[in-house]
């Protein structure tokens, strides 16, 4: 049996209508997942929702971010086998500019969503014992950062810990949990990050990647990786993307 299969697993993506969770949602649907794909953007999402390979696959509206859009999500899901969150947002805004607005707005999509929806899967019982994989989409900027930077760095910083604490919580149950880190890639984050500083800046990044910037495919195959049987024995980790 191919281990990198993923036929008949019931995998649950979040911000399915972003450039990652997009490209992660249609492929593990190539490899036979029934997805279950989340967002708030009702047109994209459902861009996506008919992109999916085979039938079986379910669409939720809502946002994460609140307490009503938690809820609205998990009441509707089956058990399931692998969950990817791919929340979260990119906003570049010196330190000097800051407001608690600012530090609210990042933690509520990128760290609280992931944490709570995770929370109330596990106390519904909701996660698959012996087979289930969660896998969190981090950044490679907490170890290489950028200008502007503060606060999406920080809230990546704080679902890595996070992640790190709640392997050790769920390996009994054998539950694996991961983050994938990846530089920037080809899509919506990079053109807003342009719009937000220059030419030079992008150059800059480009010139971190050896191997020059990635396509969301590459963060998808990964992705594949940790959702199938082949990453039985890896959890706790956090691996980083970058070209090189």
């Amino acid at each position: 049996m191919n281990p990198f299969s993923l036929i008949d697993k019931r995998v649950l993506v979040t911000g399915a209508s972003g450039g990652l969770g997009s490209a992660i949602a249609i492929s593990a649907s190539k490899l036979g997942a029934k997805l279950i794909i989340t967002g708030r953007n009702r047109e994209r999402l459902s861009e996506v929702y008919r992109s999916l390979d085979g039938e079986g696959h379910r669409m939720v509206i809502a946002d994460l971010s609140t307490k009503e859009g938690r809820e609205e999500l998990v009441k509707e899901l089956p058990t399931l086998h692998g969950v990817v969150y791919s929340t979260g947002i990119s906003q570049i805004k010196p330190v000097r500019f800051l407001e608690q607005d600012d530090i609210d707005l990042n933690f509520s999509a990128g760290f609280n969503a992931p944490v709570l929806v995770t929370a109330m899967l596990l106390a519904k019982k909701r996660l698959i014992t012996n087979e289930s994989s969660l896998l969190y989409i981090s950044s490679i900027s907490i170890k290489y950062p950028f200008v502007g930077g503060s606060m999406y760095i920080a809230v990546k910083a704080a679902l890595e810990g996070f992640t790190r604490a709640l392997a050790l919580e769920l390996g009994p149950k054998k539950i694996r949990v991961n983050c994938i880190a990846p530089a920037f890639v080809k899509g919506p984050m990079l053109d807003q990050t342009q719009a937000a500083t220059n030419e030079e800046t992008i150059k800059q990044i480009e010139a971190r990647q050896p191997l020059g910037l990635g396509d969301p495919t590459d963060v998808a195959n990964t992705a594949i990786f940790y959702l199938s049987d082949a990453s039985r024995w890896v959890s706790g980790t956090s691996l980083i993307l970058g070209g090189g």
